[in-house]
């Protein structure tokens, strides 16, 4: 989802000698909000690496509606000033690139904690074919004072390392503002996050689509504001950590639920002939519930990671999957409500031979270690089987939309 921008200032179009627009190869877009005392800094440095290099290229600010006169300081040095409207670091960013006129864009921010005299590595790496090349703070120098310890030695580390966990990749730093990419692939991926977040789905994304990515050492320095970073720690640390979440099912529901279910099942399997004990502590019908429970709940994960990767896939969020389409190939409506019938009537079997052993006694009392190792796996078995009928015709419908 791209913002409506209003783009202000001069063109900054080379022409050639018959008067045709010619393309650019290098967009530098830098988001801005209230960035005056630091922009004119980052302005020049941009201008003096496309003059010194002889790179034609162009200097993209985009004002997410600053109240400081940042508008007019880009300006008058001669960059294009885009006002993103919609709030957020994501927005101001696809506001910039979606005007960039360059082959190239190089996005930092613009309150001079990157230098921006030491961007052409990753115009090299652009030229030699990469089309996302991202920098690495850990892999270069943080001077003193430029970032918290709670983000350098806990933050970036650990979103870096479940990044890369989830994901691959050879980022080791998923969060640096100072990155290099193609217009195409990027715009090509589709990116609609709108806050702080926009870092790691540029990443997620380039990984997901088979985008090559490579790195540089880039050096961050304590940025050149009097006033507090917009960056909230634990609010954007979050954002970014549900971002992750929610582009791999896989690790949000598909594994926690298959461990689960394994965990439950062992359990089950070990109690239901009869109760155990270890070291003096009995286990019996209770922790048999307990085990069915796992089950039903690790199911019902595993669940809800086909329906989540079936949706994203669908909407454009993730990328089709191959292994999906054989899962769909092999998986069918009626399989699904054979498997799930058959689950069905294995509950209802075991409901019916604990009711007849119940009409023995007259309905009277019974013995609850006895009827229960009996009732329970009866109930799951009913519980799972409706379950997968349901899912099926869900599935079902997802898979309609697919085809």
């Amino acid at each position: 989802m791209v913002p409506t921008n209003n783009v202000q200032s001069k063109e900054n179009t080379e022409q050639s000698p018959a008067g045709e627009a010619c393309p650019l190869e290098l967009s530098v877009v830098m988001p801005c909000l209230n960035e005056a005392e630091t922009l004119a800094t980052c302005l020049r440095k941009c201008q003096e690496v496309l003059d010194t290099h002889k790179i034609a290229g162009e200097i993209i600010v985009a004002d997410n509606g600053s109240t400081d006169g940042s508008q007019t300081i880009a300006t008058e040095l001669g960059a294009c000033v885009v006002n993103v409207a919609a709030k957020g670091y994501g927005s101001a960013l696809m506001g910039g690139i979606t005007v960039a006129r360059g082959t190239y864009i190089i996005m930092g921010d613009a309150d001079d904690s990157y230098d921006f005299t030491a961007i052409m590595p990753f115009l090299a790496k652009l030229r030699e074919g990469y089309d996302l090349v991202m920098g690495n703070r850990f892999a270069g120098e943080i001077k003193p004072g430029a970032m918290p310890p709670l983000h350098r030695y806990f933050g970036n580390p650990v979103l870096t390392g479940i990044g890369r966990l989830f994901f691959g990749g050879p980022c080791r730093d998923f969060h640096c503002g100072l990155r290099g990419f193609k217009k195409d692939a990027i715009v090509g991926i589709d990116l609609r996050t709108t806050g702080m977040e926009f870092a790691s789905e540029m990443v997620v994304k380039a990984l997901l689509h088979g985008l090559r990515i490579t790195e540089v050492s880039t050096t961050l320095s304590p940025d050149g504001r009097s006033r507090p970073p917009h960056l909230r720690s634990w609010r954007d640390g979050w954002r970014h950590l549900r971002f992750l979440l929610l582009y791999s099912p896989r690790w949000l529901f598909l594994y926690p639920g298959v461990v689960l279910m394994a965990i439950g099942l062992l359990a089950g399997l070990w109690l239901f002939p009869a109760s155990r004990t270890i070291g003096g502590v009995t286990f019996d019908v209770h922790t048999l519930l307990y085990a069915a429970v796992a089950i039903f709940i690790g199911f019902q994960s595993v669940l809800f990671a086909t329906f989540t990767k079936v949706f994203a896939i669908n909407e454009g969020l993730l990328p089709a999957d191959p292994r999906l389409d054989k899962f769909f190939r092999f998986f069918t409506l009626e399989r699904g409500l054979g498997v799930g019938g058959g689950l069905t009537i294995m509950g209802l079997i075991g409901s019916i031979y604990a009711v007849t052993a119940w009409s023995k006694t007259s309905f009277g009392a019974l013995d609850p270690v006895l009827t229960l190792r009996v009732v329970i796996p009866a109930a799951l078995t009913l519980c799972l089987g409706c379950q997968t009928v349901l899912s099926s015709f869900f599935l079902s419908l997802l898979g309609l939309r697919r085809k």
